[in-house]
């Protein structure tokens, strides 16, 4: 399970080194595997491959009312490696698609990531704890 939030740089290629506290664990359970697409929300989520393949299956099989969260989710999924050095490749499409410039939050979000433009998340944050506590959680207790 992935939790917490790392601040990222991106390099002048476009890639970013995956934190130090999840890499052990992507090398040993998805053999430094990842594939990484495009979220409604307008950052990119980030799976280890294994999940992934569970996640894509979902997705595949969603009804033709759905076909354009599944062209946004399938049809731009990438498939990348960590590489010697700790890195992955964020491929220019999914930079722009992201807003992704230099200063990126990734988010541990249980079974995989979400990668952030820092200023985008900071301000989707300010945005979504000024709407409130959802109705669907409103029982759940801190």
């Amino acid at each position: 399970m992935f939790q917490g939030s790392s601040a990222l740089t991106l390099d002048v290629k476009g890639r970013i080194n995956v934190p130090a506290r999840h890499r052990d664990a992507l090398v040993e359970h998805a053999c430094a595997r990842l594939t990484i697409t495009r979220h409604p929300d307008g950052c990119l989520l980030v799976y280890p491959r294994p999940e992934w393949e569970k996640k894509r299956e979902q997705i595949a099989a969603f009804p033709m009312q759905a076909r354009a969260l599944q062209r946004l989710l399938l049809g731009n999924a990438q498939d990348v490696e960590i590489d010697s050095a700790g890195r992955v490749l964020i491929a220019p499409e999914l930079r722009a698609a992201a807003g992704l410039k230099r200063e990126a939050m990734l988010l541990g979000m249980g079974g995989h990531f979400e990668l952030w433009d820092a200023q985008t998340l900071a301000e989707r944050e300010i945005e979504d704890l000024a709407g409130g506590i959802p109705e669907a959680i409103e029982s759940f207790s801190f």
